[in-house]
């Protein structure tokens, strides 16, 4: 079915772009959030994503196809608030291993099709792995700064249950993504190693932080650098960002991250900035012009989009990808 270190070494692979993007569309309501199922759940189900992976699969199944149909090579899992950290706030810590395991089976099946349609071209899934909506590393009472909302062993656990479920469900890799806070990351990591060695499996990782703001750091506080170094103990297969900032504005710390890290570099930024609405206005074409400079500067060998791209962008961008070279690395991953 391909190997996926094998491929990133020929072409530059394209990621998917924005699963929440693409829900919008169906402008589901809180009976379809439900499904029958949930029909009499005691909280409100709306706005849970994830849970969309068991109630409405054929929608999730949709947007992977589109994606595909777009020329992804990489669709990631429906499951970026798939831990028991961030479930709770929906009082369904008790799912999280089936709405994992479903979303990475679903994305597995679409994933399996395309590639018997076109073997030249293997498909693969990334399990999504999101940030939790806590920060080890930083306090969220300004008055108590040395209060924490989580430790790093809860988040070390809440992960674990989070990777074994990606795995069974048949994910190639798994991506640690949007990473605010390094310390949280560490913790999702270090479960992943523990996963692997358990299992003795060894699952390709990808790392993709986030630049929160014009200073250039994460909002833990790290520079590219510092945060290139906190993660460099894993052997991962890639590195890079993702949300937050467009691809204008995540060009030059994606060029400091590319001198300096031994790992291959990915990149999914945003389209564009967010308007005064919260939407994002960047058109395909906007965009795909914004990339090519990445791909003429050979910064990255993953590419995608974040918030606000669709599978026009992610078209947009996979067709002028085709006509550039990855990222040479001379260190072996």
């Amino acid at each position: 079915m391909g190997n996926i270190r094998e491929e990133i070494e020929k072409r530059i692979l394209v990621l998917d772009g924005a699963m929440g993007t693409m829900l919008q569309r169906y402008d589901f309501s809180e009976e379809d959030f439900r499904g029958t199922r949930f029909k009499d759940y005691p909280s409100s189900l709306k706005g849970n994503n994830d849970l969309l992976s068991l109630t409405q699969p054929e929608a999730i199944a949709e947007v992977h196809r589109l994606y595909f149909e777009a020329g992804a090579d990489i669709i990631e899992t429906n499951t970026f608030s798939g831990t028991t950290i961030a479930m709770a706030d929906y009082q369904m810590e008790d799912l999280v291993y089936e709405l994992n395991f479903e979303s990475a089976k679903i994305a597995k099946q679409v994933a399996n099709k395309f590639t018997l349609e076109n073997p030249d071209q293997p498909r693969f899934v990334a399990g999504s792995i999101g940030p939790t909506n806590k920060t080890a590393s930083m306090s969220p009472d300004v008055n108590r700064p040395e209060y924490r909302a989580i430790t790093f062993e809860e988040l070390r656990v809440a992960y674990k249950e989070q990777v074994e479920a990606l795995i069974d469900g048949g994910v190639d890799v798994l991506l640690v993504e949007t990473i605010f806070d390094t310390l949280n990351a560490k913790a999702a990591l270090f479960a992943i190693e523990q996963v692997k060695e358990e299992r003795q499996v060894d699952i390709p990782i990808m790392v993709s932080g986030t630049i929160t703001d014009a200073s250039g750091r994460t909002l833990s506080g790290q520079t590219v650098e510092a945060f290139l170094t906190s993660i460099s103990h894993v052997p991962l297969l890639s590195v890079g960002f993702n949300c937050a900032l467009g691809a204008e504005q995540l060009q030059p710390y994606l060029q400091r991250l590319s001198h300096e890290s031994e790992f291959y570099i990915s990149a999914h930024p945003n389209a564009g900035l967010p308007n005064a609405f919260g939407e994002y206005d960047q058109s395909a074409e906007q965009m795909k012009a914004l990339v090519e400079s990445y791909l003429k500067d050979g910064l990255v060998n993953i590419i995608g989009g974040c918030c606000g791209t669709n599978p026009e962008h992610i078209k947009a961008i996979s067709e002028v990808a085709r006509h550039y070279q990855p990222r040479q690395i001379n260190v072996e991953v």
